[in-house]
């Protein structure tokens, strides 16, 4: 083969090799089972692998604020995403409510049941010990949380008991390991650690309904993003999500 022909081949692998980019994600932590399984089936039908950042959704969202290189966003709630969008940072046509979710009250693994409703003195089951949660000024899970505690009437006997962790898989591991009795995380965290137990559900009428929005961000310019969010809002990725305890919502807003 000559050099002119030699060159011609390499003016088209440019392209090429842009169509197989991996796809760069930044989705909340608490996603992290389902969304690898999701992963591996994407990437054996696509041949595209994907880049996945994990992390509290007020931090990769602030990460996307200062630059940070992603193709799309998962976020654990609404506030975070519209955010994002409030900037112009996501690309507003693609936003889609991806995933629904539940938070519950964990102890170490076989701990009694814990009768959660107005009033419970959730103080007294903590005793000595802390309460792990997401950070609950930021994190998602933690606002959640915080939240359901206000409106049963209880965060003020436990906010000085809170152990405050930088993303919900940190603070299922606080109770995972012993080093805190009880934690609020979602339902699909503990469904992912056998050293813990729900011992109580929040009822959903005391937090804001727990939604997981999905967009691509601003001028992606990566061909295979549009391809692999329209893969997560498939049937055929829902049975990864389902696995794992979420919700399928699939509904735009």
């Amino acid at each position: 083969m000559g050099l002119a022909a030699i060159l011609a081949l390499l003016a088209c692998l440019p392209e090429t090799v842009v169509a197989q980019q991996p796809v760069t994600v930044f989705a909340a932590a608490s996603m992290k089972n389902a969304l690898d399984a999701a992963n591996t089936a994407w990437t054996e039908k696509s041949g595209i692998a994907t880049s996945i950042s994990y992390a509290g959704s007020s931090a990769l969202a602030r990460q996307i604020e200062a630059g940070a290189p992603a193709d799309l966003f998962i976020s654990a709630d609404l506030d975070w995403m519209d955010y994002l969008a409030a900037q112009g940072l996501i690309d507003a046509a693609s936003r889609t409510s991806l995933l629904g979710n539940r938070i519950v009250l964990i102890g170490a693994r076989g701990a009694p049941a814990v009768d959660i409703g107005p009033g419970f003195d959730l103080a007294a089951v903590i005793g000595d010990g802390k309460l792990a949660m997401a950070a609950p000024d930021s994190v998602p899970a933690g606002r959640y949380g915080k939240a359901a505690l206000e409106s049963l009437g209880v965060w003020p006997s436990v906010a000085a008991k809170v152990a405050g962790a930088e993303n919900v898989r940190a603070a299922l591991q606080y109770v995972a390991r012993g080093e805190a009795p009880y934690g609020i995380v979602y339902r699909t965290d503990a469904a992912a650690d056998p050293n813990v137990t729900v011992v109580g559900i929040f009822p959903e009428t005391s937090h804001p309904p727990i939604v997981y929005p999905v967009a691509l961000l601003r001028d992606v310019d990566n061909p295979a993003a549009a391809d692999y969010l329209a893969f997560l809002k498939s049937e055929e990725a829902r049975p990864f999500f389902e696995a794992e305890g979420f919700a399928v919502l699939h509904g735009d807003r």
